[in-house]
Parts: C-alpha cells; sequence; structure tokens
C-alpha cells in the first residue's frame, strides 16, 4: 500500500497557515457589577486575560492598581486569590477574592486593535514591494 501525497500550490499553504485570531471583549473603561460570588469570580478571570492595569478596592477600603498575572480559584472566595504587580512595588503580591470589593479595568488596553491578521497583511505588502530581511516591530507601550 503506498501513501498517496497530495501537492498544495504556495497560496494553498500560505492560506493554511494563518489561522483566525480571537475577538477579545472590550474591556478597557469597565466597572463590573459584582452582586454575586460568580459575578466576582467571572469578573477576576477577565482581569487575568486583560492586557492592561485594573484597579482593585478592597473591602478595607485600600485601592490598588496593579497587572494581575496570575490567579488561583478555590471551592470559596477566601481559598482563591489573585497575583498581582503594581507600578510601584518591584516584588509579586498577592490578595484573597474574599478581600476585593470592586473591580476597574482602569489602566490601557496594551494590546487593543492589534490583531495578527493586520501584522500579516503588513508584512505581505513589504513582501509584495520587493523588500528583503522584513522585520516587523512591535510599536512603542509609550
Amino acid at each position: 500500500m503506498t501513501a498517496e501525497v497530495q501537492k498544495y500550490t504556495r497560496e494553498q499553504i500560505e492560506s493554511l497557515e494563518l489561522a483566525p485570531g480571537s475577538e477579545h471583549e472590550q474591556l478597557e473603561g469597565l466597572v463590573p457589577t459584582l452582586a454575586s460570588d460568580e459575578d466576582l469570580k467571572n469578573a477576576l478571570e477577565k482581569a487575568f486575560d486583560y492586557r492592561g492595569d485594573v484597579t482593585l478596592t478592597l473591602k478595607s477600603g485600600e485601592k490598588i492598581e496593579a497587572y494581575i498575572f496570575n490567579r488561583s480559584t478555590g471551592a470559596t472566595l477566601a481559598d482563591s486569590w489573585v497575583q498581582y504587580f503594581t507600578p510601584s512595588a518591584p516584588d509579586k503580591r498577592k490578595v484573597s477574592y474574599a478581600e476585593i470589593a470592586r473591580l476597574e479595568f482602569t489602566g490601557k488596553d496594551r494590546a487593543a486593535g492589534k490583531h495578527w491578521e493586520d501584522w500579516v497583511k503588513a508584512w505581505n505588502e513589504k513582501k509584495a514591494a520587493g523588500e528583503k530581511n522584513i522585520a516587523l516591530h512591535p510599536e512603542a507601550l509609550e
């Protein structure tokens, strides 16, 4: 039994290499309602995926501007936590879900409007123009 090898054109291969990007919910400026434990868990899950800073208001009244980079969801809010960085402290910090009263998506979404398809389009335009050693660099953050 011989395996038949299918031959693809360059265009077919290139079309297979471009996977569709995922849509991101517009969160910048959002202040979710935290009426239930589930609301808080869902909001903190979104904050984990967010590409900008959030402001956490704790039940003590303390406000923390932070970038959330890790989380663990336990059986209860007291068993759940988020880990974050703040602009004013170089070390990682952690806070329990049970301590959080309010969440605001206050920081700029650093990846808003930046889609893989746009990057590929720019690369293809440079390639079509005959450029060699094409390198597309990310925009400066600020």
